[in-house]
């Protein structure tokens, strides 16, 4: 990881968080930027300044304008309205998006295919029902969930659901390759929430791109799996916020095919656990991790933060496994690695 010199050249223009609720539909949003950890307009942000500086001066960094990504709310589905054709601004093709309430957060679907209305307004409905299956089978704050009857002792190996059995699989290798900083018994209990939103959201992309959509990014509270382009023919960008200010952005990245992930205490606050202390995390502000599968970057995202400073070091290491990274301390200090795809 490197200190971050200085991004006040960065481009923010576009970056903008798409969407209100309920919509289902192309309505006027930016097909550039459709996670919700972009700026609402199309002004530019002040500039970042010299963020990470090693002398340990506070960063005007900048964060997305938008709504906390775990915040509860009564978005629900639009459904049945037709998307409309992008005209000369875009590609010419038929862009679709939807804003889904599911599994305790918000989840956009921007889909920026050349296909009938009718076609990619099925892929949404799919998706949606994914989620919505996956949010019955995990929650935690469901009585009824795989998760919870577990939890009770109520149901055993031989009765759980191939994707129990996935998710558990996976907590347990994590658990291994990070040293047991991903703990999904962290808090005392079972809480695979920690994969399960990432994995989720990976698999949303894959059966869309099954489905012949090619073009696409879905971002379930900034946790984002983009493919190809949006409907304008550029990469897909993303505004990672600044984790002391609201209105400005830390980084602007562009994606393609690939996911970021961030994981952070200053929205949520102390709900990361160290499991070396049994306390809360401590030393970093921000972890964000851009690499090939959401459900990896989300659960990687989370154990650097459960390591405090020591993370730096550990996210150096995963470059080769194609997974790039950037972080904020918790003392105002910036880093991020060479092959971050950030807008510059």
């Amino acid at each position: 990881m490197r200190p971050v010199g200085d991004p006040a050249h960065y481009d923010f223009g576009g970056v903008l968080r798409v969407g209100r609720p309920g919509e289902h539909g192309a309505g006027g949003s930016d097909p550039d930027a459709p996670a919700s950890l972009g700026r609402v307009d199309g002004s530019e942000p002040d500039a970042p300044g010299s963020l990470g500086r090693a002398g340990g001066s506070e960063p005007s960094l900048g964060r997305a304008a938008g709504s906390e990504p775990d915040a509860p709310g009564s978005l629900g589905r639009a459904g049945g309205s037709e998307p409309d054709a992008l005209g000369s601004a875009g590609r010419g093709v038929r862009s679709v998006h939807h804003v889904e309430h599911v599994m305790g957060t918000v989840v956009s679907i921007d889909l920026a295919d050349d296909l009938p209305a009718a076609r990619l307004t099925a892929m949404i409905d799919d998706v949606c029902a994914w989620l919505h299956e996956v949010d019955r089978r995990f929650s935690t704050y469901r009585e009824d969930s795989e998760v919870s009857r577990l939890r009770r002792r109520e149901i055993g190996v031989a009765d759980f659901s191939p994707d129990l059995r996935h998710v558990l699989e996976a907590c347990a290798d994590l658990w291994r390759a990070t040293d047991g900083y991903f703990d999904a018994y962290a808090g005392g209990q079972l809480d695979p929430s920690g994969y399960v939103k990432g994995w989720s959201v990976e698999v949303a992309s894959a059966r869309l791109a099954e489905a012949g959509s090619t073009n696409h990014c879905v971002n379930a509270g900034g946790d984002i799996r983009a493919r190809g382009l949006s409907a304008t023919g550029k990469p897909w960008r993303v505004g990672i916020r600044n984790p002391w200010e609201a209105d400005k952005l830390s980084w602007v990245l562009t994606l393609t095919d690939c996911a970021v992930a961030t994981s952070g205490t200053y929205e949520r606050g102390d709900h990361v656990v160290n499991p070396r202390t049994g306390g809360p995390a401590r030393g970093l502000r921000s972890v964000t991790v851009v690499g090939p599968d959401l459900a990896l970057a989300d659960a990687y995202a989370t154990a650097a933060l459960a390591m405090g400073e020591a993370g730096l070091g550990w996210l150096a290491k995963l470059v080769p496994e194609g997974y790039e990274s950037a972080v904020v301390t918790d003392d105002g200090r910036a880093f991020s690695s060479a092959g971050l795809p950030a807008a510059v």
